[in-house]
């Protein structure tokens, strides 16, 4: 809070550090192929991981949900 209000009560100028008109050009963004994707996701342990946990809790969630409606 006392950060908040010190920025609030300065009159400075503040320098410009960047400049909208001098971007450079990005490299268009390509999507790995399947066979990339599959590497890099077994690759990596925590994203397999992750994708599991998420993929079970969500089955999970939905049994759950049945069970609620059928009940009604």
């Amino acid at each position: 809070p006392t950060l908040l209000e010190e920025l609030g009560a300065d009159e400075s100028t503040l320098a410009r550090r960047l400049d909208p008109t001098a971007t450079g050009t990005a490299e268009p963004c390509v999507p790995p192929d399947e066979m990339a994707f599959r590497y890099d996701m077994n690759a990596d342990a925590m994203a397999t991981e992750k994708l599991a946990e998420g993929i079970r809790n969500f089955v999970a969630d939905q049994v759950k949900l049945e069970e609620l409606i059928s009940t009604r």
